[in-house]
């Protein structure tokens, strides 16, 4: 049985949830907590039923955890446009379309340059158009569903973005 974006399976007159994304951790549960009381309200559940259900149901309890992150990752995920992802030496910029990304890579030609510190952006900065620096762009067409694939890249090490990075650099490659 399918319920939303939720996969659930029937078995034995209960029902068992397979999460699509990930658990959220406690320090962003204890930032959505106003958002998971709405949750459980949707669901009749108060407070006293919450602590009865996690102390004689911690399965269901934990079901319930698991649900709501999905929910919430769905939301995120459906709205985000921008990634960027930062190694040693590599710059990976994405903007998500509904079919498929767009890429910008930018590789460093100098091994001992740190992109992962203040100095090696600096120096990014003032090398963007040399020898020194790779850049390639690329799009990629969604084989996976859209919000899994973007899951899976900020899975990798991706964060959301606002974007400026990758706008100011792709109206520099376009111009």
């Amino acid at each position: 049985m399918r319920i939303g974006i939720f996969l659930c399976l029937k078995h034995s007159n209960k029902y068992i949830f397979s999460m699509k994304y990930a658990r959220l951790t406690k320090e962003q549960f204890e930032e959505l907590h106003s958002e998971f009381v709405t949750f459980l309200a949707t669901q009749s559940i108060d407070k006293a039923e919450w602590d009865k259900i996690k102390s004689e149901k911690p399965e269901v309890a934990e079901q319930e955890l698991d649900v709501f992150s999905d929910l919430i990752w769905e939301g995120v995920l459906t709205r985000a446009e921008f990634l960027e992802h930062f190694s040693k030496n590599h710059i990976f910029l994405f903007q998500c379309f509904d079919t498929y990304i767009q890429s910008i890579v930018l590789k460093s030609l100098v091994p001992e340059i740190d992109f992962l510190t203040k100095e090696g952006l600096q120096w990014l900065s003032d090398n963007l158009f040399t020898e020194t620096i790779e850049m390639k762009t690329g799009k990629k067409v969604f084989t996976d569903e859209r919000n899994y694939s973007i899951f899976q890249l900020i899975q990798q090490g991706a964060f959301l973005s606002d974007g400026e990075l990758f706008k100011q650099i792709n109206s520099i490659i376009e111009a």
